[in-house]
């Protein structure tokens, strides 16, 4: 957990770092996630979701390799996009994002919690770094956007949950070998 520096990143994340230095030559949040998932949608964050409607499916559930698109909200004025990594419960994810707890740093497996009244990931808290827990903020989100054409994925909603959203992808292969 934590920052990589980009130092010790991959080739692909250096990629990512040398198309996201539109800002002061530092890794943004749109080009990281954009190498991360495959998820081939240009310009700032918050078009991101308008952007993705009939290129690729969108939902209100985490799913490991989704994007998660952040609504612009305070000092966030250009929205924030991560990677979904993990899915740890039905309220618990874990993230890969760039410039969010440092500026143009990049953070593996973060944790993010859902704290939406109507437990629909509406509105999310999020690992800061440099207070090494949960920022206080609650950040509001558009939704999950899919690596998938759209019609691929069953249409999900807080109360008809599919397993596949919920469960670690290597877990369900070990299941089905059983």
């Amino acid at each position: 957990m934590g920052a990589v520096s980009p130092a010790l990143a991959t080739n692909d994340v250096r990629e990512a770092i040398a198309q996201g230095s539109a800002s002061r030559g530092l890794l943004q949040c749109v080009p990281y996630a954009r190498r991360v998932t495959g998820i081939t949608i240009y310009g700032d964050a918050h078009t991101w979701w308008g952007q993705a409607a009939g290129k690729y499916a969108r939902g209100s559930l985490p799913k490991v390799g989704a994007v998660m698109n952040f609504r612009p909200h305070a000092n966030s004025r250009l929205g924030h996009v991560a990677a979904v990594s993990r899915i740890v419960d039905s309220r618990t994810i874990l993230i890969r994002h760039a410039n969010w707890s440092v500026p143009g740093g990049i953070e593996d497996n973060v944790r993010a919690i859902d704290v939406s009244s109507d437990n629909d990931w509406s509105e999310v808290r999020v690992w800061y770094g440099p207070a090494e827990k949960l920022g206080t903020s609650r950040w509001p989100l558009y939704g999950f956007i899919y690596n998938e054409k759209p019609g691929a994925t069953e249409k999900l909603s807080p109360t008809r949950k599919s397993r596949t959203f919920l469960t670690d992808p290597i877990g369900a292969i070990i299941a089905r070998a059983r």
